[in-house]
């Protein structure tokens, strides 16, 4: 009879320790899946980052909070005019993301102007805004994906560049911008980037600040 226990008592304790085995196998295998996951997540915003100059994050008095990416340059292509002058031009993107309670209004206008900026040894620079929509799939890509460009500066840039937004609570937009100058080549290191100063938007090429827009949302601090 004890024999018979025993016998039956071992295979209980089998079956149990089969059962730890498959269930800590599981729960493992569910924290490796997890890991990569947030692995890869953690990658790819590094290489976002990897494209982003500057990063301002304004907060208001509900906790909501706006975003706003300015992205380092690329092109340094040449563009040639019908009058036969000669561009330069580089192209970056800013991305507003809007966590706010509240509809973002997003109004910005260039003039016609050709803006000096000091840095650059005195070079001058007129700043055009495509009306194509700017997404993070585009960042790895020549030009930020802009393609066509010739056609647009032989249409517009004679003309001055405005842009109008919507961005709904918990969205987010991107476009681009185009710094253009009219000399054969840019010495030095440009760089530029979008940024809020109480309603007013202000555009910056290194040490030349432009005013060039506004929003509706009030009481925006920056949080630094």
């Amino acid at each position: 009879m004890s024999l018979i226990v025993n016998k039956s008592e071992r295979k209980m304790k089998k079956s149990i320790a089969i059962l730890i085995l498959v269930t800590t196998s599981l729960f493992s295998c569910k924290q490796d899946h997890k890991s990569t996951s947030d692995s890869v997540k953690n990658v790819q915003s590094k290489k976002r980052d990897k494209n982003v100059y500057t990063k301002y994050l304004y907060t208001d008095s509900n906790g909501g909070s706006v975003i706003i990416q300015n992205s380092f340059p690329k092109g340094g292509i040449r563009y040639t005019d019908s009058k036969g002058d000669i561009y330069v031009y580089a192209v970056f993107w800013t991305r507003i993301s809007n966590e706010t309670d509240n509809p973002l209004e997003l109004k910005i206008d260039f003039p016609l102007n050709s803006y000096e900026v000091p840095s650059l040894s005195g070079k001058y620079f007129k700043v055009l805004i495509p009306k194509d929509t700017m997404t993070l799939e585009k960042v790895p890509l020549y030009n930020y994906g802009l393609t066509d460009l010739k056609p647009f500066f032989d249409k517009n840039i004679d003309k001055p560049s405005s842009l109008k937004r919507t961005i709904n609570p918990k969205e987010s937009s991107a476009f681009y911008v185009i710094a253009l100058s009219s000399i054969k080549k840019v010495g030095g290191t440009m760089r530029t980037g979008l940024s809020i100063k109480e309603q007013n938007l202000y555009y910056k090429i290194n040490d030349k600040e432009i005013q060039c827009g506004s929003i509706n949302l009030e009481n925006l601090t920056l949080k630094k």
